[in-house]
Parts: C-alpha cells; structure tokens; sequence
C-alpha cells in the first residue's frame, strides 16, 4: 500500500521518539472491556470500582494500570469511554486501544474519540497513557475469517494514529499492536511489526488445543509462543497485553478450568513475568458480572467486587 511521503515521515519520526519510551518497566494491570455481560455500557462508577479493587488485592499490589479495547464508550458513535474519567479519579495508568475491526469507520471514530479526549482532558489524560494499542487480534481473526482486517489495512490504520497524536502531548507514546504469536509468525503479517513500537503478545495455553496444554504444560507453551515472538520482534519490547487460566469452562483438549489450575498458571506465569520485569496486562479481573461467562477467567466470581473473595491465592 502506497502513502504520501509526509504521512511515512510523521511516522518515523514518531517511531523514533516512541521506541525511547517502549521498554518494559514492570507495569501491572487487566484487561476491562467497555461492558458487562449483558451488553449494558459500564460507567465511569463501575470503571471506578474495578480499578480500586484492583488496586486492593489480597497477597499482591501494584496493580494500578488499566488495558483497554476501544477509545468509544459503549452504544456511543464517538462519545470518549468512561474508563478515561475513571482512570484521573483514580490513578490508573491507561494501555489505551482503539478497535479497528468492522469497517473503515471503524479507526475514523476511534480516532475522533482520542481526539475528544486529549482535548476534553489534557494532561490529567495524556499523563497516565504508558501506550496505544492499534487493534486487537485483528490478523488472527482476519486469518480465521471471521471479523479482523489484513496486514496492509492494519497498517494504514496505524500510519493513522501516528498522524493524529503528532503534535500532540501523545506523540512520545509509543504505539504498537496486539495480537497471537502465531498470526506476528505469519510471513505475511511480518510487515506490521516494522511500523509499530512494540508487540502485545496474547497468550493462552487454555485454547492451544493442538498441543500438549495440561496445567503441567501450560508454562512450556506460553513460554514457547512468547519467545518466538521475541525472537521475531527486532529487538522491540514485547508486552503480555493478555494471560490467563480459566476457574471454570468446558475441557479444552487436556486444559482443565479450575481454581487450582488458575493458582498454578498464576504462579508460574504472572510471578514469572513479574520477577522479569515485563509489562503485564492480566485476563482478567472479573467477567461474570450481570451474566456468567463461559469459560470464566475472572479472578472475582460475579457480586460486588469488595463483597466477593478471589477464587485463588494471588500471592507469588
């Protein structure tokens, strides 16, 4: 795909002050979608509640960051998610995510929204950013058939963004794309990690049905993927933008969902990737919540967040 000069030189220039401040730095943080299970939008109160409970974890502390999928609040065309008035309140720092999939206006209002925010919010919004993920899982999902888009839209779609926060207090964020180890693999899709900062590797032992993926084998395969997608990443930092085991579910393959095994993977994987310092964005906190997931790999069961217990022991 041909772009204009101009475009392609705001972008390396942005790429260049972005991947000073990409490396790891040992935040950590989980995942929060822009609605509950039964479709209603959360809330600035809910984003609020999740955050602070994430804050408060028995056994573990730090975890003060926040991933999300979309710029948009829920049901809205353009409207700025409640999760960013959240986050101020509270401190949170902010993986941001723009959703890319579905259609062409797809990234036009995505973008309309980052707008909208750092000029609503400025610097009260622009400090807590650490990153801005472009899509999610967009190649693997295009590569599925199912809804995703390809290399060549992907990277317009970040050509985009770079344009849009030049000149901005977000210029210096460094900016990147989350999506499975084997679609980054993919020779085709190779392209893309040339014009991002960083790479959000998405990784679940649980779904790899495949291969050997028992709790016994689940620090071996996330392992495995991981560090293929280190070793194809340039010497780009790479972030666990999602993990997880699930406390309940159906068997896939020889992964079983439990709260034991949910223990297990925490402890060989979460502690792991805490003690080397990699920004972690765990899956998740807690999704059954007006309505039950299926698997459910919340930490917290459905009720209220400062009523329920976690189902596990999140010590390391």
């Amino acid at each position: 795909m041909r772009f204009a000069s101009s475009v392609l030189g705001l972008a390396a220039t942005a790429s260049t002050a972005a991947a000073v401040t990409a490396a790891n730095s040992g935040i950590k943080g989980f995942n929060y979608g822009a609605f509950f299970l039964n479709q209603a939008a959360k809330q600035q109160a809910d984003f609020e509640y999740e955050f602070n409970r994430a804050k408060n974890l028995p056994g573990t502390s730090g975890w003060t960051s926040a991933r999300l999928y979309s710029m948009i609040q829920w049901g809205t065309a353009t409207d700025v998610i409640s999760a960013i008035p959240a986050a101020i309140q509270t401190k949170t720092t902010l993986l941001l995510g723009l959703w890319v999939s579905g259609s062409d206006q797809a990234i036009t209002n995505e973008i309309a929204a980052l707008k909208a925010a750092i000029s609503q919010y400025g610097s009260a919004f622009t400090d807590l950013v650490v990153g801005i993920s472009v899509g999610s899982e967009d190649l693997y999902r295009d590569a599925s058939g199912e809804v995703g888009i390809g290399p060549e839209k992907l990277i317009d779609c970040i050509s985009q963004v770079r344009t849009a926060i030049a000149g901005t207090p977000l210029a210096s964020i460094p900016v990147g794309h989350v999506d499975t180890y084997d679609s980054f693999l993919n020779g085709t899709n190779q392209a893309v990690i040339d014009h991002i900062d960083w790479l959000g590797f998405d990784g679940y032992p649980y779904w790899e049905q495949t291969k050997p993926n028992s709790i016994g084998n689940a620090h071996e395969r996330f392992y495995d993927g991981f560090n293929k997608t280190m070793a194809l990443a340039n010497g780009k930092p790479v972030y666990v933008t999602e993990t997880g085991w699930p406390v309940s579910g159906n068997t896939v393959n020889q992964a079983v969902p439990s709260a034991e095994n949910a223990r297990i993977f925490w402890q060989d994987i979460a502690c792991s990737l805490i003690s080397s310092g990699v920004n972690l964005w765990w899956y998740d906190l807690q999704e059954s919540q007006w309505g039950q997931a299926d698997p459910d790999f919340g930490i917290f069961p459905a009720g209220d967040l400062n009523s329920v217990s976690p189902r596990y022991d999140l010590s390391c």
